[in-house]
């Protein structure tokens, strides 16, 4: 079909061929370009997904609350501070003359045996629940108890077996308000065994042959301390006679105490037989 214009100029014909051969490269450049477009986004998803699926790094996991955490104990502090017990003990027979203060065939303590705190059975008179006196020199500052704030009383056990030693215990109360002192030595305080019935037969004596003097006992005012006598079960003689006068049959006994200025304290024991 002709142009009804006329043929066109050379110049204008290929500016026209050349305008025509841009347009078609531009649609064909936008034809790859979405072609491109969709393919390669799904490309890209596959490689995103081909990457995430690769292994990730491993994380190496704590203790779980129930792994039992060392060299902590529980509260995150130390409980295990141990309490130190300070207790101590005291002896019991601080004021002991052993062997110093008694007749022939006995031996004395300021304390008394296992069962000093308190009083034996067949007991006569005041006392009873004394604590172990405590021994003085002679020449303590202590006053010498009055017979009228000192107050004696005399204990034993009702019954001693053949192999046993009786044990005669002293106890002394200071009714006063202050301190005092009181001799309960052999030859001051003098303690007696007799036969018991009849003609009262005496056995032993403190002061027959006293292997000890004066024996001055602390007394704390209003209180009552007790002084132990042991006797072995031998017989005495007065002056210490030379030929042993043999030892106590059984029997039934009556031990006495006097000091001066005192009444006499009486309590009865048996030596059984075997």
């Amino acid at each position: 079909m002709r142009n009804p214009v006329g043929p066109l100029p050379s110049s204008i014909y290929w500016r026209r061929r050349a305008v025509a051969v841009l347009v078609i490269a531009l649609l064909a450049a936008l034809v790859v370009w979405a072609v491109t477009a969709t393919g390669g986004g799904g490309k890209k998803s596959d490689d995103a997904k081909s990457g995430g699926a690769s292994p990730a790094p491993s994380i190496t996991p704590g203790p779980s609350s129930s792994d039992p955490v060392v060299g902590q104990p529980p509260g995150g502090r130390d409980e295990s501070g141990g309490s130190g017990e300070g207790s101590g003990t005291g002896g019991a027979d601080g004021g002991s003359t052993t062997g110093g203060g008694a007749g022939q065939g006995a031996d004395t303590s300021g304390g008394g045996g296992p069962d000093s705190g308190g009083p034996a059975a067949g007991g006569s008179g005041t006392g009873g629940g004394g604590t172990a006196g405590q021994q003085v020199p002679a020449g303590s500052p202590l006053p010498n108890c009055t017979p009228e704030t000192l107050q004696l009383s005399i204990r034993t056990e009702n019954t001693y077996g053949p192999d046993d030693k009786p044990v005669f215990r002293l106890y002394a109360k200071n009714t006063s308000s202050a301190e005092c002192k009181a001799d309960l030595g052999p030859k001051n305080t003098v303690l007696t065994v007799s036969e018991a019935g009849g003609d009262d037969e005496q056995v032993w004596s403190s002061k027959d042959c006293p292997r000890g003097g004066a024996v001055f006992m602390r007394i704390p005012a209003g209180a009552t301390i007790v002084h132990t006598v042991e006797w072995d079960r031998k017989k005495s003689t007065p002056a210490c006679a030379t030929t042993p006068p043999g030892t106590a049959a059984p029997g039934t006994y009556l031990v006495e105490a006097k000091a001066p200025g005192e009444p006499v304290q009486r309590a009865s024991f048996v030596l059984a037989k075997d």
